[in-house]
């Protein structure tokens, strides 16, 4: 069974949110920080009492709220991207040395790997951003720390399978390096595996910078955050269900869109996927 019409449809909708995302300058009817009290807590455009002007509402300002949640996506990808982009490239070069050196590198890289694991993110969020401070730099660091972990355990898992294959061995006895065999023989042959990690990295960060953003541990208001849209929210949520609900349905179809592909390339890139 062909799997690229998946990968495609999969392209198509995830494409569709980072547009809109970062054209959201572009693409937004108003401004996301405007404020007007006249429009305050007004209904989705469809509902009684609702304006097209206003397709998803208001929240408790009269600030738009398609406009705040566009926006939102925007920062919710930056964080998820380079947050999961760090997590690769740290966890992916660890999980290389780990599996290639074996021994004393694999057995420290693996310990230090447990500890991670077994450390609550909360706190470690707690403990970065009371030192820097809330902003994108410090949410990133906090959850690319937090996630290479997963990457290294799974590029470690199939660079000890790669190491005993005659490729490798036939490149050792050709005179090449370790560090050649680790960088140009090895990691090619596990990078297709690490790219469907770190699509299900991403979307993991985007939840991740959501809760964080929801408790106050996110970006900073007036920027507006899917989280913090969702804690303004839900001071209003008995009168005003919109102003939570509609960018919590904005980040659960973002993840839904992350994880289909990665679904999708996880079935395409599987060398023992059947052709027709």
């Amino acid at each position: 069974m062909r799997r690229e019409p998946a990968v495609l449809a999969a392209l198509l909708l995830l494409g569709a949110f980072v547009v809109a995302a970062f054209g959201a300058d572009w693409i937004a009817p108003a401004d996301p920080l405007a404020i007007s009290l006249r429009a305050r807590l007004r209904p989705p455009a469809w509902m009684e009492g609702g304006e097209w002007r206003f397709l998803l509402g208001t929240d408790h300002l009269g600030r738009d709220l398609a406009s705040r949640i566009l926006h939102g996506m925007r920062i919710s990808l930056v964080v998820g991207i380079a947050a999961a982009t760090l997590s690769a490239l740290l966890g992916g070069a660890l999980g290389l040395l780990a599996g290639y050196l074996g021994r004393g590198v694999d057995s420290f890289v693996m310990r230090i790997a447990d500890v991670q694991l077994a450390f609550p993110l909360l706190v470690l969020a707690i403990a970065v951003i009371g030192i820097v401070g809330a902003s994108l730099p410090a949410i990133v660091l906090v959850l690319g720390l937090w996630g290479w972990a997963g990457f290294a355990r799974v590029v470690r898992a199939e660079v000890m399978v790669q190491r005993e294959l005659d490729y490798v061995q036939a490149a050792l006895v050709g005179g090449a390096t370790p560090l050649r065999v680790m960088v140009r023989h090895i990691l090619p042959n596990v990078t297709s595996s690490m790219i469907v990690l770190w699509t299900f990295a991403v979307a993991q960060a985007v939840v991740v910078e959501g809760a964080l953003s929801f408790v106050g541990l996110g970006v900073r208001p007036p920027a507006p955050s899917l989280g913090g849209i969702m804690n303004d929210g839900r001071q209003v949520l008995g009168n005003a269900w919109w102003v939570m609900v509609m960018p919590g349905l904005a980040i659960v179809a973002l993840v839904v869109a992350l994880n289909l592909l990665g679904d999708a390339l996880r079935d395409h890139l599987d060398p023992r996927r059947v052709q027709d």
